[in-house]
C-alpha cells in the first residue's frame, strides 16, 4: 500500500492545494480529475518522485515500483524502438551483473573473516533472493507482444526511435512502463496520438494485468472503462469517491446540491442574526441577547460551495450555402511513400450532409486521405469535390501552426471580417479567453489553449464541408462535449479522424475503417463498427487456434 499524507503545494504564493490525503491500494484504479490548473499533473509528478511537496509525504514500500508516463515526454534517438523498450528490464539486468561481479570478488577474496568479506555475503544473498523471486521470463518475446499490442510491427523494430512522431515515442514509453510490471502506474493523458485498437488493448492489458493504476485522461469511455475510483482535486482540496467516472458526476452534482442547500440555509440565519443585532443594538434591555448573537456570528464557518465551471463555448456554425448532392468523390486512388504502399485503388462517396468517421490504426493512410482531399499531396487517381463545396480543414498540427508571436486578440483579429470585428472580445471569452487572456501571446498558450484558438479560426468562416483530423486532443472532457453538441446541430457534411469513442459515439453515423491497404465502408455507428471488429478479432484468433 501506498499512503499520500498531508501533501499540499504551493505556487505563486497561493496554496494549489493542502491536506491530501489517501490510500493507494493494490487494486485501486484510479481516475484524477478536475478543472485544468487544478493541480493533477503536479500530483503525478509528487506520487512518481519527480516533483517535489511543499508539505506532506509519501510513503511506498523499500522495494515498491512506481512507473510513471508524462504528458511530454522525451527518448532518445541514439537506438532502435526494440532496444529502447528493452531498458524497461535495465533494473534486473543490473541486479544480475551486480551479483556476477560480487560473486566473482567472493572467489578472488582470501579475507574470508573480515567484515568487508561478510558484507559482500549479505549483499550478494540479499540481490540473490530478490533476483531469484522474479520469475522467469522470455525477455525478447515479451517486449515483442507488448509492442505489437501497442500498434508496431514486427518490421518496426529495428527502426531509429528518432524516425517516429511523438505520439509513437510515447508508446514506446508506454511500452517500457508496462513491461516493468510495476505495482504503480501513473498515466497523463495515455491516449492522445493512440489509434482506437490501441487505445482498447491498453484498457484491456491495464484492468486484467496491472495493479494499481491513476489516470489523467480526457477520454471519458476510456476512463470508465478502466477506472473503479475517482479522486477529484476542485479548490485546493480533494474528495474521493469509490466509484467510476460517470457514477462520480452523479455524486458530485448531489454534493454541491448539498452544499448549496447548506449555504442557503447558513446565510438565511446569518441573515436573521445580522437584522437582530442590527434591530435591538441600543436596547438596554436587549445588550445580553445582543452581545451573544455577535459572538455566535463570529463563530460561524462559512459553509463553501465548490466551485462549478460556468464558463461555455458557444460553439455555432455559420450558415453556409447547400452543396452538391455529393461533396467528396474518391476514385481508384493509390498513394506511396517511396517504397511504402499506403492504400491501393480505394474508392469512397461520402453524400451531402452525412457524418462520417475515419478510424483505423495510426500509419493506415487516414490522414493522407485527407491532404488528398484537400489537394496537399500527389497520388494516383481521382478526387472530385462537389459543387460550391466550401471547405473548413482543421489538420492535426493546426495548432501548432499558429503565429507564435501575435497575441490571442491579434490571432483572431487578423481574419475577422465585417460585424464580427466589434464582437471578437466576447467570440474570445466565449471561447474561455476572458481578461488579460486575450493579450497573451500564442507561443506561451497550452495545448489546449491553442487547440480551441485554432477552432474558433476555423468557425469564424461558413463552410458546408467540415474535416477535422484529431480536433480533441487536448481539449478536457466538457470542452469535448460542447464541440461535439455544435458537430451535432451543424447541417453540412462531416469528416471526422479520431480515436475517442465517446466523442465518435451519437456523431458519426458511418465508418470508413483504413487498413491493410484498403477502405471498408461500414454502415453502423462506431458502436456498431466496434461490436463487429471484436467479433472478427475473435473469429482470428479462433483460426489461429485450429492449425
Amino acid at each position: 500500500m501506498i499512503a499520500v499524507d498531508g501533501i499540499g503545494v504551493d505556487f505563486g504564493g497561493r496554496a494549489l492545494f493542502n491536506d491530501i490525503t489517501f490510500n493507494i491500494n493494490e487494486t485501486d484504479r484510479i481516475a484524477l480529475m478536475g478543472k485544468n490548473g487544478a493541480g493533477k499533473s503536479t500530483l503525478l509528478k509528487i506520487l512518481a518522485g519527480v516533483g517535489k511537496a511543499s508539505r506532506g509525504k509519501v510513503s511506498a514500500p523499500k522495494d515498491a515500483v512506481i512507473a510513471y508516463l508524462p504528458q511530454h515526454l522525451l527518448t532518445e534517438d541514439s537506438c532502435t524502438v526494440f532496444e529502447e523498450a528493452s531498458k524497461a528490464f535495465h533494473r534486473i539486468h543490473g541486479m544480475k551483473a551486480k551479483m556476477d561481479e560480487l560473486n566473482r570478488q567472493l572467489e578472488t577474496r582470501t579475507d574470508y573473516e573480515s567484515e568487508e568479506y561478510a558484507k559482500i555475503i549479505e549483499e550478494v544473498s540479499e540481490l540473490s533472493e530478490k533476483y531469484y523471486s522474479i520469475e522467469e521470463i522470455n525477455y525478447d518475446a515479451e517486449v515483442e507482444k507488448t509492442l505489437g499490442g501497442l500498434g508496431f510491427q514486427r518490421e518496426d523494430f529495428n527502426r531509429p526511435t528518432g524516425e517516429f512522431s511523438g505520439g509513437w515515442r510515447m508508446r514506446i514509453e508506454l511500452a517500457k512502463i508496462l513491461l516493468q510490471k510495476p505495482d504503480l502506474i501513473l498515466l497523463d493523458e495515455p491516449t492522445n496520438h493512440m489509434d482506437i485498437e490501441s487505445i482498447q488493448w491498453l484498457e484491456e492489458f491495464l484492468v486484467s494485468q496491472a495493479k494499481a493504476v491513476i489516470v489523467i485522461s480526457h477520454d471519458k469511455t476510456f476512463v470508465d472503462n478502466l477506472t473503479n475510483r475517482t479522486i477529484e482535486l476542485t479548490m485546493g482540496r480533494m474528495y474521493d469517491y469509490k466509484t467510476n467516472y460517470s457514477h462520480y458526476l452523479q455524486l458530485r452534482k448531489e454534493r454541491r446540491e448539498q452544499q448549496q442547500k447548506q449555504f442557503d440555509d447558513q446565510q438565511k440565519q446569518i441573515a436573521d442574526i445580522t437584522q437582530f443585532i442590527e434591530r435591538f443594538k441600543g436596547t438596554y434591555s436587549k445588550t445580553l441577547q445582543v452581545q451573544s448573537r455577535v459572538k455566535m456570528l463570529e463563530k460561524i464557518e462559512i459553509v463553501e460551495v465548490d466551485e462549478m465551471d460556468t464558463s461555455s463555448l458557444n460553439l455555432k456554425f455559420p450558415p453556409a450555402p447547400r452543396s452538391g448532392n455529393y461533396p467528396v468523390i474518391v476514385t481508384e486512388m493509390s498513394k506511396r511513400y517511396g517504397d511504402h504502399l499506403v492504400f491501393s485503388n480505394v474508392s469512397m462517396t461520402i453524400a451531402r450532409g452525412k457524418k462520417v468517421a475515419f478510424v483505423g490504426k495510426n500509419g493506415e493512410g487516414k490522414s493522407t486521405m485527407i491532404k488528398a482531399i484537400m489537394g496537399e499531396i500527389e497520388f494516383e487517381g481521382r478526387v472530385q469535390i462537389g459543387h460550391n463545396s466550401m471547405i473548413g480543414y482543421f489538420a492535426q498540427n493546426q495548432a501548432s501552426l499558429l503565429d507564435g508571436e501575435y497575441t490571442v486578440f491579434e490571432t483572431i483579429d487578423r481574419i475577422a471580417e465585417g460585424d464580427i470585428r466589434t464582437k471578437i472580445k466576447d467570440l474570445l471569452g466565449a471561447f474561455l479567453f476572458g481578461g488579460d487572456a486575450i493579450d497573451k501571446k500564442v507561443k506561451v498558450l497550452s495545448g489546449g489553449e491553442r487547440t480551441r484558438l485554432a477552432l474558433l479560426r476555423l468557425l469564424l468562416q461558413p463552410v458546408n464541408l467540415l474535416i477535422l483530423d484529431e480536433p480533441t486532443n487536448h481539449l478536457d472532457i466538457r470542452t469535448k462535449e460542447i464541440l461535439k453538441d455544435a458537430l451535432k446541430a451543424f447541417d453540412g457534411t462531416l469528416i471526422l479522424v479520431s480515436h475517442d469513442r465517446d466523442f465518435l459515439d451519437g456523431l458519426a453515423t458511418k465508418v470508413f475503417e483504413f487498413g491493410n491497404k484498403r477502405i471498408r465502408e461500414h454502415f453502423e455507428d462506431i458502436n456498431g463498427f466496434l461490436r463487429i471488429k471484436k467479433l472478427e478479432n475473435l473469429r482470428e484468433i479462433e483460426r489461429k487456434n485450429q492449425k
